[in-house]
């Protein structure tokens, strides 16, 4: 039996989750098995609002954002097209290289567009501080670096953000075309229990 989730008015997705209402047996496979899901504490949801800004470094001694694989030389384009980069970014409160860490963006990006700048965002929103330590949100979508606001989905979390869904806003708020380096401003808007 499915039951769905109470929709919520600030998002359109809803999930089913198999369950087994007290006083009814159901058959178990040897591999799976129904659960209640009160006993994982679905609940009641929560939507959190956070407010970050992203350090993407890729030049100078201590590069936060390093490329590990690019296309052949034969196929270089202007939109970099085949590179793929892995980040551990620092996550602050503020735009300021030294405003207050909150956390690391650990994952990867990757030029999956051949006529503009498009990225394959892979992202683990690693929490470090305060109530959310230890969590992490994780983000899969499409970045085209040039628009202005670029939206991404929340695909899960851990720790206090196990199930979560919802999307991720990014606007860049400081970009050198010198060195490659950004500061990019990040709303993260995640629905969990």
């Amino acid at each position: 039996m499915l039951i769905s989730s109470p929709r919520s008015s600030l998002n359109t997705l809803s999930y089913s989750i198999p369950f087994v209402p007290h006083g009814f047996e159901a058959k178990s496979e040897s591999y799976a098995q129904s659960l209640n899901p009160e006993k994982f504490g679905f609940k009641r949801e929560k939507l959190t609002h956070f407010n970050f800004y992203f350090h993407d470094i890729v030049s100078g001694r201590n590069p936060t954002a390093v490329r590990v694989a690019q296309a052949p030389s034969t196929n270089m384009s202007a939109t970099m097209f085949g590179g793929v980069v892995v980040m551990d970014d620092p996550l602050t409160e503020g735009p300021e290289p030294n405003s207050k860490l909150i956390g690391r963006a650990q994952g990867l990006y990757a030029s999956a567009s051949q006529s503009e700048i498009g990225f394959l965002m892979v992202i683990n929103f690693a929490f470090m501080e305060g109530k959310y330590n230890g969590s992490t949100v994780s983000v899969l979508g499409r970045n085209m670096v040039l628009s202005e606001v670029r939206e991404m989905p929340i695909i899960g979390g851990s720790g206090l953000f196990r199930f979560a869904r919802g999307y991720v806003q990014a606007k860049t708020h400081t970009l050198s075309f010198q060195t490659g380096d950004a500061i990019v401003e990040y709303n993260v808007y995640v629905i969990h229990y």
